[in-house]
């Protein structure tokens, strides 16, 4: 075989060690059933081994990994979903990030290999990420390690559009960005103060166009849309600010929080 089927097989492995051991089944999915598809998995553990020797060769032990779950480009967009990802001990590279479970209003906290991360059905099969500086990477790693704080900044009930300042609902991107605010400020013991320490640090959420209809529709379609925690004001003025992959990135470059973000696609 050669070295790169040989790697690939490797990926396989712990992949299916990750769908054993992660609760429940699907998450981060709809829960649609389908068969698989060889050729998309292949792909997606492609994915998963070259990203695997990029974060190696960067040589960072933290990074802030993005995928390409959906198609928003219609709202500017180019990567729908992040983690953070470390280096492990044993040298693999884990990420642990917030997932919702099968389009249900609840969510947690999962530590996932890349091969199970690229394997979740992407809109296209590509990755970006960003080295924080190597304070804030010593910072994460130890909290990404400790499975109690890991989850201080968690809250269950979720909404894919969630409002940035408020705390009844939470995205997967809104639990990244407030993990970090924990991880840099000893004192945060709140996801309010979280939120208080990112205005603080100039953090600003993307702001999406979403109509009345659409929204509307969103609502009464599907249990992880939800809109009442956005102030009215900006509700009604179809203005829905929530926290997306593009303005972490944004606000990392604009506050020198780390470096230009890295893209790999196959």
């Amino acid at each position: 075989m050669t070295p790169l089927i040989t790697r690939i097989l490797k990926f396989v492995m712990i992949a299916l060690a990750a769908l054993l051991l992660t609760h429940p089944a699907h998450a981060g999915r709809s829960c649609e059933s389908k068969p698989p598809d060889a050729a998309r998995i292949t792909k997606g553990l492609t994915l998963a081994e070259r990203t695997h020797s990029a974060l190696n060769a960067s040589g960072a032990k933290v990074v802030l990994l993005a995928r390409a779950g959906q198609d928003l480009s219609k709202y500017g967009l180019n990567y729908s979903h992040l983690g953070w990802a470390y280096k492990s001990s044993s040298g693999q590279w884990l990420v642990i990030h917030k997932l919702n479970s099968c389009g249900t209003s609840e969510a947690s906290i999962y530590r996932q290999g890349l091969g199970e991360f690229f394997l979740d059905d992407p809109y296209r099969f590509e990755t970006a990420w960003v080295v924080p500086t190597p304070d804030i990477q010593e910072r994460l790693s130890a909290l990404l390690q400790d499975d109690r704080r890991l989850v201080l900044m968690h809250t269950k009930p979720y909404s894919i559009v969630s409002y940035v300042w408020a705390t009844r609902y939470q995205q997967s991107n809104q639990w990244a960005l407030e993990t970090l605010a924990l991880a840099m400020e000893g004192e945060i013991r709140t996801r309010e103060q979280a939120q208080a320490w990112l205005q603080y640090k100039g953090y600003e959420p993307t702001t999406l166009k979403i109509d009345p209809l659409t929204r509307l529709g969103g609502r009464m379609s599907a249990a992880n849309i939800a809109f009442d925690d956005h102030p009215n004001d900006k509700r009604f003025s179809d203005r829905i600010e929530t926290v997306t992959v593009d303005s972490m990135f944004n606000w990392f470059a604009a506050m020198k929080l780390g470096g230009a973000p890295s893209i790999l696609r196959l």
